[in-house]
């Protein structure tokens, strides 16, 4: 019962968030002089990996074991939704260059999120909980390639609204991704032995450095 009641939010935002997407991708297609083929990839990944999600939280198996504690669940949930709230500040007019380097950071990374969550299948959960152990596909790589997927996507968001503010904001929600991690590594260490030896010999991040 409490996993299925832990379910109901997330997908209840994840349908209001691809809905307001898919809207805005009808109003863009119906409206522009010319289609952007960029920003028209961009929307449609966005769209795909939201609708992506949806399906990934119906049928995810139950968790063997999660992390106890408030702590692990407030990291999870502010790692998850604080960066949105950049969007509440006021966004620039980019030059060419800045919007198409957006564009691509958010296109490269929802579409590298796509193919980690994929991956991640039946395991993906927003709290420190472990389902299955996950080691290949992007996975061989570094640890949490779904994470890294996102921050990209983040990234090019945050150009778009770049001030003290929403820097204070992209780096508070990085921290909390960074716990967000430490708490998930604990859980999936305990539930499978053999997630150590995995963890040595893979970076968490990026490959050779972090």
């Amino acid at each position: 019962m409490y996993d299925i009641l832990m379910r109901i939010p997330l997908l209840l935002w994840v349908i209001f968030a691809s809905t307001i997407h898919l809207f805005g991708f009808i109003q863009y297609f119906n409206t522009a002089v010319s289609l952007d083929s960029l920003k028209v990839s961009m929307r449609l990944s966005l769209i795909i990996f939201l609708l992506l999600t949806a399906a990934m939280v119906i049928l995810r198996s139950r968790p063997s074991d999660k992390a106890a504690g408030l702590e692990p669940r407030i990291s999870a949930l502010v790692g998850t939704f604080l960066i949105y709230g950049i969007t509440l500040f006021p966004r620039h007019e980019l030059p060419p260059a800045a919007e198409v380097v957006s564009t691509l950071l958010t296109m490269v990374g929802t579409i590298a999120a796509i193919v980690a969550l994929w991956r991640l299948g039946r395991s993906f959960s927003i709290m420190a909980e472990s389902r299955q152990l996950v080691t290949s596909g992007p996975y061989r790589f570094v640890r949490h390639p779904l994470y890294v997927a996102e921050e990209i996507a983040m990234i090019g968001l945050f150009i778009q609204f770049a001030s003290i503010w929403t820097t204070l904001i992209l780096v508070a929600q990085i921290a909390f991704q960074l716990r967000r991690m430490q708490n998930e590594e604990v859980v999936l260490s305990t539930a499978f032995p053999e997630y150590n030896t995995y963890r040595q010999s893979t970076a968490r991040l990026i490959p050779r450095v972090y």
